[in-house]
């Protein structure tokens, strides 16, 4: 039975017209549920559920507990999970499909109650957390076409009676380790695809948002239960640190696909790197917004607003970087900070609040911390830098001006909503001033220049692996391959072909006639 999501939704339903603020909604229902045993959740999940190691409980306002999982909680379900593989593998792809399909309905059944949790758990809007989910539904949809459409073709032999096969086949065990920003989505941009490719799952979603893992692993499990299948397909193991390191190291894990930081993502990478294993890396954006001469301000406006200001500046696609033409600048700033003060900030599920708190203290530590940085190398802060006089991780939107374009502060990626605005001179230098930074997933420019946006395109404009035009750097859609360049690691996910990078290929010659020539003419006689 999936008990807490529904308990708590359904309460906070009734309670959420008549409790204005965040925390007093959020104090009411702990005190309802976090002392009750039946609300200790198992955070393992192999085919039964489990878990041996240390009790947690949600971050902010406390929900419920998850027991995590221990060394032993982890070898056990590991075990399990290969041995679930050898089933799944031998399935087809379009009856996996079919198993995604239901998975896809079980999950719009609940979409506004998993909407619901994630927003209360991570701290966004309703509106966004509802749109999460609906984010891992839309990719179940594509995952089901997919499941019909996955492989290599037969290519032209320069030799007689052979033909050439391209033969993609599942990698194996997959780990998938989740950010709490994005706890379900993330998820799911890697689980359908997994899943249709052959693959088995080992998901580590973030310590704080460890009961949307459980929701979720617990609707996945009833669809392979249904359908007598290995629940240790898709397997959980709740954890910290020492379980993502555990996963990096484990020689079972084929492939290790990672949302996170780019610190963290680099020192998981090299412990997959020393065993020669694969890795998939959705790493840090730090994105960019640029706003030329001949820009519609009606678009810019809006735009930068909406990605810096998005889930509290806590997207990887979040707009950190605003450089504006000088001929606009002041414009484009005084408009930004009349726009900033209409932003409705309050309880996240209020459906007229368009801002939410930070998800810890520690992001507001991190908010100060690159406020007054910022101030140190020089800048202004024209709008917000400060806390917000109200309970929980409530901060002002913040937008600072006068920074150097190479400011050591404008390319450290901030998980906050600050926007670093700069003025720049001409195409060239902003062009240059953009691959500057470290972190490649998002970038956009606003023009009606029609030469400049394909040189924007080109091999000569952004190096981001999302490049955009006259709309924001968030808000990717699934059909499309997701992922960035340099320090974001590299990975795609999603759609397009993202789907190759959970298989592996082979090229096959087979010979159907009676004689054995070689390649490039050589003979041995």
């Amino acid at each position: 039975m999936w008990r807490l999501p529904r308990a708590l939704c359904v309460h906070a339903a009734k309670t959420s017209k008549l409790l204005g603020s965040w925390s007093r909604p959020a104090a009411f229902m702990s005190t309802l549920l976090i002392n009750q045993p039946q609300y200790e959740n198992e955070g393992v999940y192999n085919g039964s559920w489990g878990g041996r190691g240390e009790v947690i409980m949600t971050c902010c306002s406390p929900i419920a507990r998850v027991r995590q999982a221990s060394v032993a909680d982890y070898e056990e379900t590991v075990k399990k999970a290969t041995e679930a593989w050898k089933i799944w593998a031998d399935i087809p792809a379009p009856k996996r499909g079919e198993i995604v399909r239901q998975i896809d309905d079980a999950l719009r059944e609940k979409i506004q109650v998993l909407g619901s949790l994630v927003s209360l758990e991570m701290g966004k809007i309703l509106v966004e957390g509802v749109g999460e989910v609906q984010e891992y539904v839309d990719i179940c949809d594509y995952a089901v076409g997919l499941s019909r459409m996955i492989g290599g073709p037969i290519l032209p032999s320069e030799r007689p009676g052979h033909a050439l096969i391209e033969q993609w086949n599942p990698v194996g065990l997959v780990g998938i380790i989740t950010a709490f920003n994005f706890p379900m989505a993330a998820y799911g941009w890697n689980n359908a695809i997994v899943m249709i490719c052959g693959n088995v799952c080992l998901w580590k979603g973030a310590p704080t948002t460890s009961l949307i893992s459980v929701a979720v692993t617990k609707i996945i499990a009833k669809v392979l239960e249904d359908n007598k299948l290995p629940g240790a397909i898709c397997s959980l193991t709740c954890g910290g640190a020492n379980t993502g390191t555990a996963m990096a190291k484990d020689e079972r894990v084929n492939l290790l696909s990672l949302t996170g930081s780019t610190q963290v993502g680099k020192q998981m990478a090299l412990m997959v790197q020393e065993r020669f294993g694969r890795s998939l890396l959705e790493l840090g954006g730090n994105s960019t917004i640029i706003a030329f001469e001949d820009a519609d301000l009606s678009l810019v406006v809006p735009s930068a607003l909406s990605t810096a200001v998005g889930t509290a500046g806590q997207r990887c696609t979040t707009a950190r970087q605003l450089f504006v033409h000088e001929s606009i600048h002041d414009e484009v700033v005084n408009r930004l900070k009349k726009a900033y003060a209409q932003i409705r900030v309050g309880n996240p599920w209020d459906p007229n609040v368009l801002y939410g708190p930070l998800h810890t203290k520690q992001a507001v530590s991190m908010f100060l911390g690159a406020v007054e940085e910022a101030k140190k190398e020089g800048s202004t802060v024209v709008y917000g830098g400060k806390v917000m006089d109200r309970p929980g991780n409530y901060v002002e939107p913040t937008i600072v001006t006068g920074l150097a374009h190479d400011a050591s502060i404008a390319h450290t990626e901030t998980f906050a909503p600050i926007l670093y605005v700069f003025k720049f001179k001409n195409e060239e230098e902003v062009f240059a001033w953009n691959s500057e930074v470290k972190q490649r997933l998002s970038s956009s420019i606003f023009t009606k220049d029609l030469g400049r946006i394909f040189r924007w395109l080109g091999p000569k404009g952004s190096d981001c692996g999302t490049v955009n035009v006259n709309i924001p750097t968030s808000g990717a859609e699934i059909g499309g391959a997701f992922g960035g360049e340099k320090h974001t690691g590299g990975g795609r996910e999603s759609g397009s072909d993202a789907w190759k990078q959970y298989m592996r290929r082979s090229t096959c010659t087979i010979n159907y006639s009676k004689d054995f020539p070689l390649a490039q003419g050589i003979k041995f006689q």
